[in-house]
């Protein structure tokens, strides 16, 4: 009989709460716990998800072999690096860390005991991006906007670290190349942190991106579009739908009392594989743990978004 993957959830807020959802339906995995701060909430989910709650984090590390971390990203290194150090591998929310010295801290720790450490890009599982990498090649612009109303429940980060974070990493990983130069301004509107915020970005092989990420929008808006030399390329996050337009060169003329007609472009739709996000991240990180994956995404990618997104940061704080 196969072994069964056993795994914790710590921190079953917002997020925690669609991670336990997935989490206690994959095959081949029990779902052995909960664990979070607030006795209050963690009684609610473990009763409604019908699982057992742990009261010391120590205990739940002890039943597991993978831990799925959801907590505040202020929490992210610390809840991290115990599970690490205890030999459990590890599924981490984004952002990896705080700090990019933490995030290194973490991926040199999981490489030394030989252990998953997977950072929460759900994005990463979209349907349409996983399509994406098939399609893009030697991108010149890539324009991408994730603009949403505000949410109360993010407090702890802005704009940059909560939203524009996914997108930082979705262009690094199709340009393939080093940020050579980098301009980002924005400002604070409903929060304490940065709430919209604009990005340039130039690449080493040419590549161009503009990234806009907004919190303080009030109408969800998640595209991306790539300009490359054979085709420009529309995605949209919300319904998992790229477009691909291409030149056209027909060109028929009928006669001399006919309408003339001219084929201007070609716009095809591809056919993307709608699946839950989440479940294929979580699918993703056990099958890495068993040996049936390779990793997505190195560590040093992770650190690479993260250092990013930092610069993106010290660059509004300028202004």
């Amino acid at each position: 009989m196969e072994n069964i993957l056993k795994i914790g959830i710590i921190g079953v807020g917002h997020m925690g709460q669609y991670h336990v959802n997935v989490a206690r339906m994959l095959s081949g995995v029990e779902l052995v716990g909960l664990y979070d701060t607030d006795d209050t909430r963690l009684q609610q989910i473990s009763e409604k998800y019908a699982t057992k709650s742990f009261s010391k984090l120590e205990d739940l590390l002890g039943k597991c072999d993978a831990l799925i971390i959801a907590t505040p990203t202020y929490l992210h290194y610390e809840v991290s690096k115990k599970a690490l150090l205890a030999g459990k591998h590890v599924l981490v929310e984004k952002p990896i860390t705080e700090s990019v010295e933490e995030a290194r801290e973490l991926v040199s720790i999981a490489k030394d005991k030989g252990l998953i450490l997977q950072v929460g890009h759900v994005e990463r599982f979209n349907g349409a991006v996983l399509e994406l990498g098939k399609i893009v090649d030697s991108p010149i612009l890539i324009e991408s906007r994730r603009l949403a109303p505000y949410n109360a429940r993010i407090r702890d980060v802005g704009v940059v670290l909560d939203m524009m974070i996914h997108d930082v990493d979705i262009v690094l990983n199709l340009v393939k190349s080093d940020v050579t130069f980098l301009s980002a301004i924005g400002s604070k509107v409903i929060s304490d942190h940065e709430d919209a915020v604009s990005v340039q970005l130039a690449f080493q092989n040419g590549s161009i991106a503009i990234i806009t990420a907004s919190r303080c929008t009030q109408s969800k808006i998640r595209t991306l579009n790539i300009t490359q030399r054979d085709a420009y390329i529309k995605l949209d996050f919300t319904d998992q739908e790229i477009e691909l337009h291409r030149h056209a060169t027909s060109n028929i003329q009928l006669g001399a009392t006919e309408i003339k007609y001219r084929q201007e472009s070609i716009v095809e739709k591809i056919f993307v594989h709608k699946d839950n996000p989440l479940k294929l991240e979580q699918e993703h990180f056990v099958n890495c743990i068993l040996g049936k994956s390779m990793p997505q995404v190195s560590g040093e990618k992770d650190i690479q978004t993260l250092e990013i997104a930092h610069k993106i940061l010290k660059e509004i704080h300028k202004h």
